[in-house]
Parts: C-alpha cells; sequence; structure tokens
C-alpha cells in the first residue's frame, strides 16, 4: 500500500442484530458478505492491519449479527466496514438463519450509504446457490433506495490453497460464473490486500 494510505485507526462501533439498532447513516460503508468458513473475519483483519479486530472462531458462524467497524487511513479517508452474517454451514437453528436471512436482505436493501458489497468465496469451493441468490437480489434492489447503484467486488479466498498454474483459470471462471469483477485473496501471505483496497477506495471516490 502506498504511504499514507495505510490504516491508522480500526475501530468497533456496533453490532446489530435488527435493522432498527442500525446506526443513523453518516459514513459510506462497505459491506463483507460469505458462507462461514470463508475466512471474512480473516480478510476484515487483514485489510485493516490488526490481527484480533474482528472475531474469529474455529466454528463457523461466528457472526451472528452486522458488525460495523469505522477505520480510518492515514490521508483521512473514513469509511465504516460491515461484517454481515455468515452463511450456510454454520450449525444454528434454521429460524435464527432465517433471521439472518432477513437482517442481510434489509441492510442490501435500505442502506442509502452503502457503496459496495465485498462477495468472499472460497476459490476451492467455487459460488453455490447462496452467492448467486445474494448478487441477483443486490441487483434487484437498484432503483429501489436513494443511493448509487451498489457494486459487487468477488474476493476469491485461499488462493494460497491452489497451486499458481490454477489461481487464473479460477479467478476467470468466478468472473463468467457471476458476472463480477473477481480478485484472488489469501489472508496467509497478504495477497490481494492492496489491490482490494485500491478497487474499494475507487468506489468511495477516492483513488489508491
Amino acid at each position: 500500500m502506498k504511504p499514507g494510505l495505510g490504516i491508522v485507526e480500526a475501530s468497533f462501533v456496533a453490532g446489530v442484530a435488527a435493522d432498527d439498532q442500525l446506526p443513523a447513516p453518516a459514513l459510506a460503508e462497505i459491506a463483507f458478505a460469505g458462507r462461514s468458513n470463508v475466512g471474512k473475519s480473516s480478510l476484515l483483519n487483514t485489510l485493516v492491519g490488526r490481527k484480533n479486530l474482528v472475531r474469529t472462531g474455529s466454528t463457523p458462524g461466528t457472526t451472528r449479527q452486522l458488525n460495523l467497524f469505522h477505520v480510518r487511513a492515514a490521508d483521512g479517508l473514513e469509511t465504516v466496514l460491515v461484517d454481515l452474517p455468515g452463511y450456510g454451514f454454520a450449525k444454528r437453528a434454521k429460524q435464527e438463519k432465517s433471521r439472518w436471512g432477513a437482517l442481510i436482505e434489509g441492510y442490501l436493501s435500505k442502506r442509502v450509504t452503502l457503496r459496495a458489497l465485498v462477495l468472499l468465496v472460497d476459490v476451492r469451493r467455487g459460488p453455490e446457490r447462496e452467492e448467486r441468490d445474494l448478487v441477483e437480489y443486490l441487483e434487484s434492489t437498484h432503483g429501489k433506495v436513494a443511493r448509487p447503484k451498489v457494486p459487487i467486488v468477488v474476493v476469491a479466498t485461499k488462493i494460497d490453497k491452489i497451486p499458481r498454474s490454477q489461481r487464473k483459470p479460477a479467478l476467470v471462471g468466478l468472473r463468467a460464473d457471476l458476472g463480477c469483477p473477481v480478485l484472488g485473496f489469501s489472508a496467509e501471505t497478504g495477497e490481494g490486500k492492496d489491490e482490494l483496497w485500491a478497487i474499494l477506495r475507487g468506489h468511495l471516490g477516492t483513488e489508491a
């Protein structure tokens, strides 16, 4: 990351279990969605340069609410990163997972300060029905709320787990499948961190 663009402050703002608990819209927000074992917490910690800002758990489904984090870069950029509840694989009651779905859909469809959705997909698994449904749902919200169209950035996590010769074909396949820009990422090596921040800054109206 270029000098001056590093994250100098990152803090937890709120945990939200219902739409009416969300803080009033203020700063631009970037939302992060993905399956409960896709490495979302690790990605967020890597992005902000903190080891334990976002809780990671050995049990899939640690995130059970919307978690909002305020971040500030050295050049003054401020934004809010929103960690959406994980889906799939989590061993929770069906009723609870239904509430997660409603919470995610309510946020994505109504939040006027949302500027991008980062959709995480394990590069070894590829997208499944839930990922495709989420892309279609966000597309369906365009024009229903007073905000710019929300772009989707697909991040292929755990890119370090597959041979280098397989990485480009995997990313090309994901882009073709989901119809969105795709970036490879590894929380272990930091690969993709700077590139992802550059993309997000573009959606926030600032260039990296």
